[in-house]
């Protein structure tokens, strides 16, 4: 369902909301804090400074602001009291936002103190697929277009492409249609048209694709035991190309300075 220019006006206020509160992570020390804590640090400032909702918390019975994936983690974990990140670890802080009743949502792979090269390289591997992904993003273009830009590269690298877990549409609910595959055919898929808003989440592998999840339900591990890393952003589809709502502010140059509308 495509948006209309107050509903995009009103999405982009959560979207930059919403990067404000990675930026507060940006500047706060990760290592010895548990992952509790952080979700604790979260809703304070969302509901505190931003006068906004974790729109995850109550969202399908879970019970926190956001989701810490460590290492082997792919998407989902759950915050914890007794998990604590650790120097050369990574992370992804997955967060959501509803402000004025509409969701934005976003997550990023921050590398814990001095982290291995290998696993550098996999974080700034994923980062990159999922701008090749963002990029592909035009009035006229097709969804496999996305996703066959964000495998491509990762590929390249030699890495995979978790294909059990998608981008989504996004709006008044946090899961609209489409669905958002970070693999894929180009010229396939249903056309993009101005309007539509959607989130761009590729979640990649070290090693093999193949996911399972934990006997809490939520968490998602890499079947081989090895590392994962996933970005995302919140966008919408423009009269001339794309805007991503979420956009930081160290972000800007990915997208020729210009700032998300």
């Amino acid at each position: 369902m495509t948006k209309q220019p107050e509903e995009l006006a009103l999405m982009a206020e959560s979207g930059r909301l919403l990067a404000s509160v990675f930026e507060m992570l940006d500047r706060t020390k990760l290592a010895g804090r548990s992952t509790l804590e952080i979700d604790s640090l979260v809703e304070r400032f969302i509901v505190d400074d931003l006068q906004a909702r974790p729109a995850s918390k109550g969202q399908y019975g879970y019970g926190f602001v956001l989701n810490c994936s460590i290492n082997d983690v792919v998407c989902h974990g759950v915050p914890s009291a007794t998990e604590i990140l650790r120097d050369g670890d990574i992370v992804n802080l997955d967060i959501t936002l509803e402000k004025n009743g509409f969701i934005a949502d976003s997550s990023k792979t921050y590398m814990v103190g001095q982290v291995d090269p290998a696993a550098r390289r996999l974080v700034q591997t994923t980062y990159e697929a999922l701008w090749m992904g963002i990029r592909a993003v035009r009035p006229g273009a097709r969804l496999g277009d996305i996703g066959f830009a964000i495998e491509r590269h990762a590929k390249r690298h030699g890495y995979t492409i978790v294909r059990e877990y998608c981008g989504h549409g996004i709006g008044r609910e946090m899961h609209e249609d489409p669905q958002i595959l970070h693999f894929g055919k180009p010229g396939t898929g249903m056309v993009l048209r101005e309007g539509m808003v959607f989130t761009i989440e590729p979640m990649v592998n070290r090693g093999r694709r193949g996911v399972w999840t934990e006997d809490d339900g939520w968490t998602v591990r890499t079947e081989d035991g090895s590392l994962s890393a996933q970005f995302e952003h919140t966008v919408a589809v423009t009269a001339s190309g794309v805007s991503v709502l979420t956009l930081r502010a160290d972000e800007r140059h990915m997208v020729g300075g210009r700032k998300a509308a």
